[in-house]
């Protein structure tokens, strides 16, 4: 059975919302629907280099104007033969990205940054998880920034390699909240010492409150038209009770 999402390509075209592709549409930050993971300084701790579990699973994505992005999740997959071999993965990674002419994305890790955190009780250890470096590039067939027709929230959604959607991202924050987009823990020897950016790098995370990212839940003109039809049933409600 097809579900309504499969649809939401053509209703895209439909409503005239399919433009050439833009960097500044993908700008923010994009969240799936349990609305607990996000990029930025409350996912992963460079200082430390920790990663922080979240409440639920979920995955987000981050992508600013000039072509840096970062990426978070949160997985979890259950075991149907023997429900207490779950695995989850705790994933970080950052770098840039390309939009191609067609549409598609290509995201370019920065190597020695990515870190995963894989818990698999019943292959590694029941009491301990894999902590390791991760590196994954990565292409997205294609995508489209839409108007979420059920929450009315400006809405990704990504295509895979082999076509096949993504579970729908929501945006949450723009601009967008992330890490520095430079390497945030260099093994090579450069210009910057691992005391200063250790030192910049805790400076970042204390400043995680005062970001000037806004958190965006809903849209302007479905605003207007939820407003306006308050407004309609409101004065409906009088009339009725005047006659």
């Amino acid at each position: 059975m097809l579900s309504f999402l499969h649809f939401l390509p053509f209703l895209a075209i439909l409503n005239g919302v399919l433009a050439d592709p833009s960097m500044a549409e993908l700008e923010g930050t994009w969240t799936s629907k349990s609305n607990t993971v996000f990029t930025g300084p409350g996912f992963y701790d460079p200082v430390d280099e920790l990663l922080i579990e979240p409440a639920l699973p979920g995955i987000s994505y981050s992508f600013t104007a000039d072509g840096h992005y970062e990426e978070a999740m949160y997985r979890v997959k259950s075991n149907p033969q023997n429900h207490s071999c779950p695995i989850a993965s705790i994933t970080y990674q950052h770098g840039t990205y390309q939009l191609l002419a067609n549409g598609s994305l290509v995201l370019t890790p920065i190597a020695v940054d990515g870190r995963q955190l894989l818990s698999d009780p019943c292959n590694i250890s029941p009491n301990h998880a894999q902590y390791q470096r991760y590196v994954q590039p990565t292409w997205f067939k294609t995508y489209q920034v839409m108007v979420s027709p059920y929450y009315g929230r400006m809405m990704l959604q990504i295509y895979q390699f082999d076509g096949s959607m993504m579970q729908p991202l929501y945006l949450a924050y723009k601009p967008p909240m992330m890490l520095p987009t430079n390497a945030l823990n260099p093994t090579d020897k450069s210009s910057e010492t691992s005391s200063s950016l250790s030192k910049r790098m805790k400076r970042s995370l204390e400043n995680q409150y005062r970001t000037n990212a806004v958190r965006d839940y809903s849209n302007p003109l479905f605003d207007l038209i939820w407003w306006g039809a308050v407004g309609c049933l409101g004065l409906g409600s009088a009339v009725y009770i005047i006659r």
